[in-house]
């Protein structure tokens, strides 16, 4: 691994197994971290004086911060991903994997393609006194409010997962980078080479413009 103070030549991209593993354990942290950005914006919204709350504001971020959480636990196309057994690992105190599984269902809810996830509407016809019919009356019942309560367990969660994988990284990081030592120059040549943007050194006290 290079220091912070090197700057590598080139980057060449590693399709091992083990390379592949660590793609998706970085991906799977990314969205842990949004879980936990998403959760931290939530509770200073959910802290705005009665009637100040921008309903759509937290409807965005919660259901972005349930999507990202969902993802960690979806195999898709890659073979790395959460599971119950991490949540069960974390050791956080109460029902931590009743309450991972509740995620999952209210995940179902608000990315439902076909039911409105906010409120339920109901038609009805409105009688008279004599019991005819004198309109049609539109009605909706809205979804329980989202509460600070569940944010910050949401956001306990997210953030002890996210260290268990911080984990996994560093261990997975150290097995790559002993794997790229053993490989000869001639073929590490021949991988593709990935474009990285090195970010311009700051130029230091005393140094002439």
């Amino acid at each position: 691994m290079t220091s912070a103070t090197d700057t590598p030549i080139a980057v060449r991209r590693l399709n091992t197994q083990t390379a592949q593993t660590l793609t998706d354990l970085a991906s799977i942290f990314n969205e842990l971290q949004t879980v936990l950005r998403c959760c931290e914006r939530l509770v200073t919204e959910l802290a705005a004086p009665r009637g100040t709350v921008d309903d759509l504001v937290v409807e965005g971020l919660w259901t972005t911060a349930l999507l990202s959480y969902s993802r960690c636990f979806t195999s898709g196309d890659r073979g790395q991903c959460l599971t119950e057994s991490d949540v069960a690992e974390t050791e956080l105190q109460g029902e931590v994997l009743e309450w991972h599984k509740s995620l999952r269902k209210i995940r179902k809810h608000c990315a439902d393609p076909v039911h409105n996830p906010r409120e339920r509407f109901d038609i009805g016809v409105a009688q008279d006194d004599d019991g005819r019919p004198m309109g049609i009356a539109i009605t909706s019942t809205p979804q329980p409010a989202l509460d600070d309560r569940t944010v910050r367990q949401t956001g306990a969660i997210a953030y002890a997962l996210s260290q268990l994988v911080d984990k996994r990284i560093t261990e997975h990081q150290e097995k790559v980078y002993a794997a790229a030592q053993q490989m000869p120059t001639s073929e590490l040549n021949k991988l593709a080479r990935i474009e990285v943007a090195v970010p311009e050194q700051e130029p230091e006290q005393g140094d002439s413009e």
